[in-house]
């Protein structure tokens, strides 16, 4: 009892160690959302450049995943700990990268190379920074109730930290209006490049200079937070060696784990399946912000409606998470993704009207609950399987989250880098305050046509999934009888 009552952890610190989960939802959700939009129509690039930009960043971030971790493991203890130190150090260098970010440089030449290695620079810090703050779970305590218990605060504080980088991030540069230029002849075939020159060097450009401002501003708020965050986090959680007793002592093959991995089925199946959703609520993340204000022409109204799908989703949550325990995982999945498409589809094939783009709003915040909740909840049962298969085979754990991770931003980057390459072919207008009807289009395929394929797809593939209610009980009680 002694020595339960020394493992208990308080309060504080829980919440001291779910704090450190803010940084990387509130700087993620703040990229997703406004990244593209800021590109095109605030650093005025070229839809090819910015696709290029978009794809890159995200690629790169899916493969540092593998190399910090690999880092990682080869890192010795340090008086601070093993993780903390990659914590601390790279939280200042990546808040300068970040807020480098959303700084529009003075040079004629060059912008895309710029945005190109800090937004990459800004990648690989906060990987840094969440791969061993994940890992972090296990070094807290050797208590799994004490650990389950922090994850818990933990994923509170993440979905709160979607909430408050939507919030932050639009509401400040939602009060700044991005001027545009309205001509007939940004439609015109002819001329155009003419026309944009005239017209830019006539139009007055200090509304422009105040939306860049108010996109740094908020870049300073949110890297402040991301600072004030990992000083709690560094301050109030101390990392246990002792901890890491518990783990096997015997040297785990890497690759030969990955190929056990791989090899796996319901792995293989639930990544297929989550992969094509995940997909659907990336495209339309990045862009829905276009589309609000382009094609519906809710200019000054976009960042209330992302907030509305924030949320809607937080508030949503214990929603998914009570329905996923009364009547299974995969009927969540089903209900949970499947009710978006309605709302979609809606949002596309009505004219028009702000009231209704509200209501698709909390309706795609409801989805995105889902989406958001039952990855997370799945993957232990695939692991608990995969234990019973190969009952002999230890420490892989990280493997099937890293790489679950890995392909899910992959494919996100490919997502971005596809739709804004389709947006230059489709037409689009730099700082046009409308767009040809070739891109108002394309954005309705994008967050309409496409993600609902997408999803249907997914849940087809879902169909495969081989681990329902009945064969978790069983894999639970078997994995008792073993232990």
């Amino acid at each position: 009892r002694l020595q339960e009552s020394r493992e208990r952890l308080s309060v504080c610190s829980k919440l001291c160690y779910a704090v450190g989960g803010a940084p990387y939802q509130i700087t993620g959700c703040a990229l997703g959302f406004f990244l593209q939009i800021y590109l095109l129509d605030v650093a005025q690039l070229d839809p090819f450049y910015a696709s290029i930009i978009l794809f890159v960043g995200r690629a790169w971030d899916a493969v540092t995943d593998p190399m910090v971790g690999f880092f990682i493991s080869k890192t010795s203890w340090t008086r601070l700990g093993r993780l903390m130190p990659w914590i601390i150090f790279s939280t200042p260098f990546a808040v300068i990268s970040y807020f480098l970010i959303w700084f529009v440089p003075d040079i004629s030449r060059g912008q895309v190379m710029w945005y190109l290695i800090f937004y990459c620079i800004f990648q690989t810090l906060v990987t840094c920074f969440h791969v061993p703050y994940s890992a972090l779970t296990m070094f807290i305590s050797r208590e799994q109730s004490e650990r389950d218990s922090a994850t818990a605060y933990r994923m509170t504080v993440e979905v709160l930290g979607t909430v408050l980088g939507t919030a932050i991030q639009g509401q400040i540069v939602g009060k700044v209006v991005t001027p545009c230029i309205e001509s007939p002849l940004f439609i015109g075939k002819t001329n155009s490049s003419v026309a944009m020159e005239e017209l830019n060097m006539t139009h007055d450009t200090g509304s422009l200079t105040d939306t860049r401002n108010a996109y740094m501003i908020a870049a300073g708020v949110i890297g402040g937070l991301y600072i004030l965050c990992a000083v709690i986090l560094s301050v109030g959680v101390r990392e246990k060696r002792e901890s890491s007793e518990l783990q096997s002592d015997e040297p785990v093959s890497f690759f030969q784990g990955l190929k056990l991995v791989m090899n796996h089925g319901a792995y293989i199946k639930l990544i297929a399946g989550f992969l094509f959703t995940s997909l659907a609520f990336m495209l339309l993340e990045g862009n829905f912000a276009l589309f609000c204000t382009y094609t519906l022409g809710f200019r000054n109204e976009f960042q209330n409606i992302l907030l509305a799908i924030m949320l809607s989703a937080t508030l949503t949550i214990p929603l998914w998470q009570w329905f996923l325990t009364r009547f299974g995982k995969k009927t969540a999945v089903y209900v949970g993704i499947s009710s978006a498409i309605p709302f979609l589809i809606m949002v596309a094939v009505l004219d028009s009207n702000l009231i209704v783009t509200y209501i698709v709003a909390v309706a795609a915040g409801i989805s995105v609950a889902a989406a958001f909740l039952l990855p997370w909840s799945m993957l232990p049962d695939v692991i608990d399987d995969f234990k019973l298969q190969h009952p002999d085979s230890h420490g892989h754990e990280p493997i099937f989250f890293s790489f679950y991770v890995f392909f899910t931003k992959f494919t996100s980057g490919v997502s971005l880098g596809i739709s804004t390459l389709s947006l230059d072919f489709a037409g689009y207008q730099t700082r046009g305050c409308s767009q040809p009807s070739e891109v108002n289009f394309t954005l309705k395929m994008l967050v309409s046509a496409v993600p609902v394929g997408l999803i249907l797809l997914g849940l087809l593939l879902f169909k495969l999934y081989p681990i329902d209610e009945e064969k978790r009980r069983k894999n639970k009680k078997a994995l008792q009888d073993l232990r």
